[in-house]
């Protein structure tokens, strides 16, 4: 009766620790959420509530009143969603390629991209503003995309080498018996077996660009071309003291973006991200 008590005792213990976590995480959100909606009097109170009393929309219609939102959003979409479709396009040969032919000079690469992962944006930010610079490409789209799909790229390569690597080597053989040349080998039986980690990786490069700030608060200098993130941070009121309610309401329609994909895709995604850890 001793081991199955203690499984069981083990279990709950995991449950609580995941709700608990779930918790710290919901957190953020559900105040952001309530801050969004309670009206300047109760913003100011000495005993805040969880459930705006009053609930207003408008810190909504202010927000959109102060800011460009939807122009600042429409920037977000395009280099994200530009983003995240280069990346994918890109890392899919490479990662085909780095799958398929193992050797010291591929798992060097592999290394190299997990260790470039760890680089912190300050170190760089200097010398890729003087190529951009040098490219004419500094306050453009074009460059802010072209700085994003180079940082999701690593990601991007780990996690399609290792979905490349479950798919079995023998329908790719027997396509090649076929008549099959190796561009059509990967565009008719690998890319169609990939699209779960496909639509995986470019979800999360989408959400990374989405979400992104430091790159396009230095890149981007005019009002026309900044992003989501970066307008969000000009919602001050007096004395420089941030404008919580329109910042709240502002943040909360950043996220939901976000938020759409997630609870729309779960399930691709995660069956991407499982098969994409696979590795024989």
């Amino acid at each position: 009766m001793t081991a199955p008590r203690t499984g069981r005792a083990g279990r709950a213990a995991q449950y609580a620790a995941l709700l608990c976590y779930l918790v710290f995480l919901a957190f953020p959100f559900v105040w952001l959420v309530s801050i969004a909606f309670k009206p300047a009097a109760e913003l100011g109170s000495l005993h805040p509530t969880w459930i705006p009393e009053d609930p207003t929309l408008a810190n909504f219609r202010q927000a959109f009143d102060e800011q460009p939102l939807l122009r600042a959003a429409g920037n977000s979409l395009l280099a994200a969603a530009s983003a995240a479709l280069v990346a994918v396009v890109v890392a899919t040969p490479m990662a085909y390629v780095m799958a398929r032919r193992r050797s010291a000079l591929t798992t060097a690469a592999t290394g190299w991209v997990i260790v470039s992962q760890a680089f912190p944006f300050v170190l760089v930010i200097i010398p890729l503003f003087l190529v951009l610079k040098n490219l004419h490409l500094i306050n453009t789209l074009a460059g802010l995309v072209a700085v994003y799909v180079t940082w999701s790229l690593p990601f991007a390569l780990w996690m399609l080498v290792g979905y490349v690597r479950a798919v079995p080597r023998e329908l790719e053989e027997a396509a090649a018996v076929d008549g099959a040349g190796r561009v059509r080998v990967l565009v008719s039986v690998t890319a169609p077996l990939l699209a779960p980690g496909l639509v995986a990786t470019g979800l999360f490069a989408f959400i990374t660009a989405w979400n992104e700030f430091f790159f396009a608060l230095v890149l981007l200098k005019t009002a026309e071309k900044q992003t989501l993130p970066v307008v969000l941070t000009h919602f001050l009121g007096a004395e420089g003291a941030a404008d919580l309610g329109p910042l709240a309401a502002a943040a909360f329609l950043a996220t939901l973006p976000s938020l759409l994909v997630f609870a729309v895709i779960q399930k691709r995604i995660t069956g991407g991200m499982l098969a994409g850890a696979v590795k024989n």
